[in-house]
C-alpha cells in the first residue's frame, strides 16, 4: 500500500505491506522541487517522482491526506495541486486512491487526532521497526499507509500488528 503525503516542496511516500497479521515496511522517502522553479515544472516533478515510485514498487492500492484549509489561501492552493498531481500519478496506473483527513490518520496511528510529530514518529518506527523515514514527510506518509492498511485489512489484523510489536 502506497500512502503519501502531499506537498509542492516535499512530498513524502511510504509504503507498506499487510502480511497475514503483520504490518512490513518495504520503502520510504521523499519526492523534492525546487522552490525557484516555474510551479509547472514544480509539478512535473513531483508527478514524475510519484510514477517512478509506483513503477519501481508496484503498489496495489493507494491512500493519501486530504487537504485543509488553513489561513494562507495561497498556500492551500498549492498543496492542492500537489495532491492533484500525486492522485493523477497514481490513477493512470491504474491506481484506487483513498483519502484520509489528518485527524483521522493521526487517530488511527496513534489514538489521538491531534497528535504530534514526535508522537507519530514515535508509533510508525514502532509498528514498522525496520523503516528509517527520510523525513518527517515519509513519517506521515506512513502513517497514511498504516491508516489506510487499518481501513482495508480489517481492525482484527491491525490489532494484532499492534500486539507483535508491544
Amino acid at each position: 500500500m502506497l500512502g503519501l503525503d502531499p506537498g509542492l516542496t516535499a512530498t513524502g511516500w511510504g509504503i507498506v505491506d499487510v502480511t497475514g497479521s503483520r504490518l512490513v515496511h518495504v520503502a520510504n522517502g521523499t519526492v523534492k522541487s525546487k522552490p525557484k522553479d516555474a510551479l509547472s515544472d514544480r509539478l512535473a516533478v513531483l508527478h514524475e517522482g510519484v510514477a517512478a515510485i509506483i513503477k519501481a514498487h508496484h503498489p496495489d492500492e493507494a491512500a493519501i491526506e486530504s487537504v485543509f484549509v488553513n489561513k494562507d489561501g495561497q498556500a492551500t492552493l498549492k498543496l492542492g495541486q500537489a495532491r492533484g498531481v500525486a492522485i493523477l500519478a497514481a490513477a493512470q496506473a491504474g491506481l484506487d486512491v483513498a483519502e484520509y483527513a489528518p485527524n483521522h490518520i493521526k487517530k488511527s496511528v496513534v489514538g489521538a487526532g491531534h497528535a504530534d510529530k514526535r508522537q507519530m514518529m514515535a508509533m510508525v518506527t514502532m509498528l514498522l521497526p525496520s523503516c528509517d523515514p527520510h523525513s518527517e514527510h515519509s513519517v506521515d506518509a506512513l502513517a497514511v499507509a498504516i491508516t489506510h492498511a487499518h481501513g482495508t485489512a480489517g481492525s482484527a489484523r491491525l490489532a494484532a500488528a499492534l500486539e507483535a510489536k508491544v
